[in-house]
């Protein structure tokens, strides 16, 4: 019982660090949201030079004002089936990392639906399904407007090694 309490409270402020604003988009009908300070800007779908013997999910890099960017599409990273890309396909450029070696990269979605500011009582602890999968990426589950939104934690949806290799790449 005693440890249950614990679990519990432990779940609660997990909970509590995580509530704020999160920019939320869609891959295929499911919405997905990204905590807004890690996100540094939206921009339509533009050229993406190819990298030689990267993973399938892994784009290229663009040129953004001067910056060489990473690209990864996160319909192939998640495992989702590729579709061609159209007028709401954008690349959500964000800052990965902590503060003492952050980078930025940049994520093709399906498309961008808007900035949502959770609440702590909107909020779900990740579901546990076994230790066979690997939920590490998932900060939590959103309610509202009568759906549930996958709140990432954008650190841990790349590997550090996956991470490391693609920036030392570019």
């Amino acid at each position: 019982m005693a440890q249950e309490n614990l679990n519990s409270s432990e779940s609660q402020n997990n909970l509590e660090k995580i509530q704020g604003k999160y920019l939320t988009f869609k891959l295929v009908d499911e919405e997905y949201g990204l905590e807004i300070l890690k996100v540094k800007e939206i921009i339509g779908m533009m050229d993406i030079t190819k990298l030689p013997r990267t993973p399938e999910y892994v784009k290229g890099v663009i040129n953004l004002r001067g910056k060489v960017i990473p690209v990864i599409d996160l319909r192939l990273k998640f495992g989702i089936s590729e579709k061609e890309y159209d007028d709401k396909t954008c690349i959500i450029v964000v800052e990965i990392g902590n503060s003492g070696a952050s980078a930025h990269m940049g994520i093709i979605v399906d498309a961008v639906s808007e900035v949502l500011n959770v609440s702590l009582e909107e909020l779900e602890p990740t579901p546990k399904f076994g230790v066979s999968l690997d939920t590490e990426f998932i900060l939590g589950m959103a309610k509202g407007k009568g759906t549930v939104r996958t709140l990432l934690d954008i650190n841990k949806v790349l590997t550090t090694d996956e991470l490391s290799t693609l920036i030392s790449r570019v």
